[in-house]
């Protein structure tokens, strides 16, 4: 009863009406694009919470990675930050420094190694970020075409009754008509939110994927630091190996 009032407020009595007085196939129409809009709507909101969270945390983490002097300090504080993708691509690097003995010795046998393992968790976050959200492209895509099925399919319906009836007149037809169209405005409203939100979300995951690129160019520096400066002085210096 609740939810009923609610849509007539919402839009109107009249459309809930019409939508009370559609044949079965409209109502299983509606009732689908409803799943799709319902499940489209969470996926939307569980991303712009998981995406709006990040952004803040990395802003913070990067702030408490360049305050730090080791990179061991970082790796200490780095889980207060988990829900940043940074931290994952930190992590990454950070785990093959510590292979490689960086930790005790300060010395790393293989730069590029570190760079393959950032790579490799900023794909995994990135991955993390992609879940689900081809649905959305789904919804968009499916939605308009399930609805104008469910128009195209009244209308048939509406102009069998009127062959039916032998009324042909503009008065006879148009009640059918117009139930039949609620299903198109149903599909479009399931699919414009989701195509709106499926390209945000898109574009704030590829801004992720730059900063990651960005962050673990910035790890890179920071491992490089961490070297001794006898190990620079003896490649750098013509000659310090004779």
């Amino acid at each position: 009863m609740h939810v009923f009032l609610l849509l007539t407020v919402v839009v109107g009595g009249e459309i809930v009406d019409l939508v009370g007085q559609t044949g079965v196939v409209a109502k299983f129409v509606l009732l689908l694009l409803l799943a799709f809009s319902l499940v489209s709507w969470a996926i939307i909101l569980s991303k712009w919470s998981l995406l709006r969270r990040a952004r803040v945390q990395s802003g913070r983490f990067v702030r408490a990675f360049r305050k730090a002097q080791r990179l061991q300090d970082v790796g200490a504080v780095a889980e207060q930050f988990r829900p940043s993708p940074l931290v994952g691509v930190f992590e990454g690097g950070f785990e093959e420094y510590r292979r490689q003995g960086g930790v005790s010795t300060g010395m790393i046998k293989n730069p590029t190694a570190i760079q393959r393992a950032m790579q490799i968790a900023n794909s995994e976050e990135l991955t993390r970020f992609e879940r689900n959200l081809p649905w959305l492209a789904i919804t968009g895509a499916a939605t308009p075409f399930i609805g104008l099925f469910g128009t195209v399919w009244g209308i048939i319906d509406a102009f069998h009754g009127l062959g039916t009836a032998g009324a042909a007149t503009l008065r006879a037809v148009a009640p059918g008509i117009s139930e039949a169209l609620i299903t198109t405005a149903a599909g479009l409203a399931a699919a414009i939110p989701a195509v709106i939100a499926y390209n945000l979300i898109g574009a704030s995951i590829r801004e992720f994927a730059a900063r990651g690129d960005d962050f673990a160019m910035e790890m890179l520096n920071a491992v490089e630091r961490q070297q001794p400066q006898a190990a620079y002085s003896a490649a750098e210096v013509p000659g310090a190996r004779r």
